[in-house]
């Protein structure tokens, strides 16, 4: 599946549009990251693309999250693509991150959330005006942004990248689409 197959099949499995620019938002991060790691950048977004693509379908039974997708994607996607989507849900799916993929998609997932609050909380609202001191501080603020969990984050040590330089290649990354985010 290639990137304009991906965005079609979103499309047709995603209502809100906040959960479609999360997506691309993740996919922007994994870019970036695969990038960093010397990955490879198509599979690494196209993971990040699609993470969330049965999210309004399983919104009201988590426990379903990513095996859905998993039905969507099936024989349209390497079977790595899945597994690391089932994985984002482990809590639920039961499929525990063992792979540098599985884990970056956990982390970017979190941080992209967090990235994004910062962003709607300065005066112009945009992303390109976020900057890795503000996601740093905003990091260490529970309160802030408590979606974004932080455990899940951190998990770009296991990568082998500091949360600071995380936040550089992510805030990079984000960045880089903001034009398409809207943000």
């Amino acid at each position: 599946m290639n990137r304009q197959e991906a965005l079609e099949l979103l499309e047709a499995h995603t209502k809100r549009r906040n959960i479609f620019i999360h997506m691309l938002a993740v996919e922007a991060i994994m870019r970036s990251l695969a990038q960093f790691l010397s990955e490879d950048e198509a599979l690494w977004g196209l993971t990040g693309l699609l993470h969330d693509i049965d999210f309004d379908e399983t919104a009201e039974n988590p426990e379903n999250h990513g095996v859905s997708a998993q039905k969507i994607l099936e024989g349209r996607v390497r079977g790595e693509i899945l597994k690391a989507i089932k994985s984002h849900n482990y809590e639920h799916s039961g499929v525990m991150p063992e792979t540098t993929l599985e884990k970056a998609l956990i982390a970017s997932d979190a941080l992209s959330g967090l990235i994004v609050a910062c962003a709607l909380i300065l005066p112009s609202k945009k992303v390109k005006d976020v900057t890795v001191e503000t996601v740093k501080k905003k990091f260490r603020d529970k309160d802030f942004a408590r979606g974004a969990d932080r455990n899940r984050i951190a998990l770009c040590e296991e990568l082998g990248i500091s949360k600071e330089r995380f936040f550089e290649i992510a805030l990079k990354g984000i960045q880089a689409v903001s034009q398409e985010l809207g943000i």
